[in-house]
């Protein structure tokens, strides 16, 4: 049975050829279907890409024009956006397909993207986080909570970490 959960992500205007890059190898590791990038700054900085591990050949980086116009298959939109009235990210349920859409590195979202979203959520920070840290913070909640998506448990995983008695 092919898994029916999974992620992707969407980047508004990245600026940052090695934030594109750091959040290319957070997708390797925390298996992501692929990512999304809209803007043309990226575009001119490619060739500086630190994506080292070459997530880029096992993930697909696609530039489009508008993230709204590539929803994948059963996903669920999710701002990523330290904005008043959004979710705190420890108390979030993850749908269990989803495409997580994350602002520049210098600025925010727009408006019509974050109420296009199903959900908008935050990380509780007193700040404002890097654009690939706060990739890896969601991707790693995701995982962290991989058996409370709202579907429920996932069965059939091998227990990881010390046996029972």
């Amino acid at each position: 049975m092919a898994n029916k959960r999974y992620a992707c992500i969407g980047l508004y205007n990245p600026k940052s050829p090695e934030n594109v890059g750091s959040v290319m190898r957070a997708a390797g590791c925390y298996g992501v279907a692929s990512v999304f990038y809209t803007g043309k700054r990226y575009e001119r900085a490619r060739d500086f890409i630190t994506d080292t591990k070459k997530i880029h050949q096992d993930i697909p980086l696609i530039g489009i024009e508008d993230l709204k116009s590539i929803l994948p298959l059963g996903c669920i939109p999710v701002a990523v956006e330290l904005v008043e009235g959004a979710r705190a990210l420890p108390e979030y349920t993850h749908p269990d397909r989803a495409l997580y859409i994350f602002g520049p590195e210098d600025g925010s979202l727009d408006q019509e993207i974050r109420d296009w979203c199903e959900d908008v959520v935050y990380i509780p920070t007193e700040g404002c986080m890097n654009l690939a840290a706060t990739v890896n913070v969601v991707l790693y909640d995701r995982m962290a909570k991989g058996i409370n998506t709202r579907s429920g448990p996932q069965f059939g995983r091998e227990k990881v970490g010390p046996a029972s008695d």
